[in-house]
């Protein structure tokens, strides 16, 4: 499957934190084309090669941002509380779909700027915003519950060049980047010790990959995650650049040689990079699979994106395709042979 047509399969997928489900279906299937797959209790889709050797766990997490309906008002709008981090400045009018009985559309409620003034100009409180879905009290009620989900309409869609955008980005593509990794293995890839997590809820803490990752119990980890590349208004402090490759990171969190490691395979097999040094987290899966159970030496490979957690984050293929090549070479490198 060419790599824009991927995207666009996982990124339409429902699959808010807690409620991944139709998400994990579409990974699950992907995967099995490469190793038995299970999901776990948690929503966790966990792939094992059950090869020899010492285990490499690559993580991606599946849930996307979004909302859940708090209540229905009397005129039939639907208030909402956050699944993840959800920054009000980019919602007024914006395009829902409500994951009812059946899908709805919907959009956010929004003052035109001929009536608004003062405090009406400033974003609303997640609690305060109504979303229309052109129902009333009752008619809402026969589709829609408390607790159904709603995500943020934004299809994928080719930019200039390489870019594309869309929601869900974060972190589909790094699934998706997982799976190509396995593409470029091949054949190889049942010979080799490789554990796959896609994993649940890294928009709300993380507890999918604390549950994944204490089961696999690996010897090495590499997880993948979306982080923030350069754009107008963006502070100077991210150096990070669309399609300049992939992010190597540095943390406390993370293990120092491996990251050396990856520089200089990326340096030898002409991978293109950038390194992301952080002082203490990284806000990723890796603070928590690093030391769920009895540990793994853990590092971070990091997609550059814009517009993170929008309804439009762009992200370079070449990225996805450069963090793809850079685990399959690690992958080939260790070869489930004894820490060097």
């Amino acid at each position: 499957m060419e790599m824009f047509d991927l995207l666009r399969t996982l990124c339409e997928a429902n699959g808010t934190s807690g409620n991944e489900t139709e998400a994990a279906q579409i990974a699950a299937e992907l995967l099995g084309k490469y190793m038995p797959v299970t999901i776990d209790v948690r929503g966790n889709v966990m792939g094992d090669t059950g090869a020899e050797g010492k285990k490499i766990l690559l993580d991606a997490h599946l849930d996307r941002i979004g909302f859940t309906v708090t209540a229905i008002d009397e005129k039939g709008f639907l208030k909402v509380a956050r699944v993840g981090g959800i920054d009000p400045i980019v919602l007024a009018a914006s395009e829902v779909t409500v994951h009812g009985k059946e899908k709805v559309y919907g959009v956010i409620t929004s003052t035109p700027p001929h009536l608004s003034k003062g405090a009406d100009k400033k974003a609303q409180e997640i609690s305060d915003i109504a979303i229309d879905i052109g129902m009333t009290k009752e008619e809402a009620e026969n589709v829609v519950s408390l607790g159904d989900r709603i995500t943020m309409n934004g299809d994928i869609k080719p930019m200039l060049g390489s870019r594309v955008c869309g929601a869900a980005l974060d972190d589909r593509c790094g699934v998706a980047s997982i799976l190509r990794c396995l593409e470029i293995l091949g054949d190889k890839v049942k010979e080799l010790p490789i554990c796959v997590m896609f994993s649940a809820c890294e928009e709300t803490g993380g507890s999918g990959a604390q549950v994944g990752s204490f089961t696999v119990q690996a010897d090495e980890s590499i997880a993948v995650d979306v982080s923030f590349a350069k754009a107008p208004g963006v502070k100077d402090t991210v150096y990070a650049k669309l399609g300049e490759g992939t992010m190597i990171g540095y943390s406390p969190s993370l293990d120092f040689e491996i990251s050396r490691r990856l520089e200089a395979i990326a340096k030898d097999k002409g991978i293109k990079y950038q390194t992301e040094v952080m002082g203490s987290s990284t806000g990723t899966n890796a603070d928590e699979i690093c030391v769920s159970g009895k540990g793994t030496r853990m590092a971070l490979l990091s997609i550059p994106q814009r517009n993170m957690h929008t309804a439009a984050e762009v992200v370079d293929v070449n990225d996805i395709e450069a963090t793809a090549q850079l685990m399959a070479e690690y992958i080939l490198h260790r070869g489930g042979k004894a820490n060097a």
